[in-house]
């Protein structure tokens, strides 16, 4: 008896395929979805355009597993484009940049799996924007400020008045809590 499983699942915009215990993901797209990105034409600034082109790609190759899939979506991806007007040289130099960057130029010349295999590890354990502002913002944090490290450590014994006043509440304190 042949044990073959296969089962498909859609989760958000991924697909998961569960073939005989090897998880494969994809990027999934509804049926009804238009290729849409923000036309060319339309009045933004340029790195606008840069951005949605390399972040397409990044989307891709962090979600699908295998350089098959990936290819797929970028050739989507490029017809997408294309059809929202943007120029073919724009794409073609952009796409080139992508892999130039991520140093897997054999993955867009040559569909090189374990080129791809690298890309996508890469990619996909690489902090995101925001994952980077998080580890930047609490790389800051000081548990102990210098500032408050220099002050006497706190006596339960005496209130401490945090504004000075000449008159008011505090004006009639004694002054063991004055200090």
């Amino acid at each position: 008896m042949d044990n073959e499983y296969t089962h498909t699942h859609t989760l958000l915009d991924v697909t998961l395929t569960n073939d005989n215990g090897y998880l494969t993901t994809s990027i999934f797209h509804k049926s009804a979805a238009e290729p849409y990105i923000l036309p060319y034409t339309s009045d933004h600034p340029r790195h606008v355009y840069n951005n949605i082109l390399y972040a397409a790609l990044l989307r891709a190759a962090r979600i699908c597993s295998n350089v098959e899939d990936f290819d797929m979506e970028r050739i989507r991806i490029d017809l997408s484009l294309l059809l929202n007007e943007y120029p073919p040289s724009f794409i073609s130099k952009h796409f080139i940049r992508f892999f130039e960057i991520n140093n897997a130029i054999s993955v867009l010349n040559s569909l090189n799996p374990e080129a791809y295999h690298a890309l996508h590890q890469k990619l996909l354990h690489q902090p995101t924007r925001c994952e980077k502002q998080i580890q930047a913002n609490d790389e800051d944090t000081n548990p102990m400020p210098d500032v408050l490290k220099k002050k006497k450590p706190w006596d339960p014994n005496f209130m401490y008045a945090k504004y000075n006043y000449e008159s008011g509440p505090r004006s009639v304190f004694q002054h063991k809590f004055l200090t």
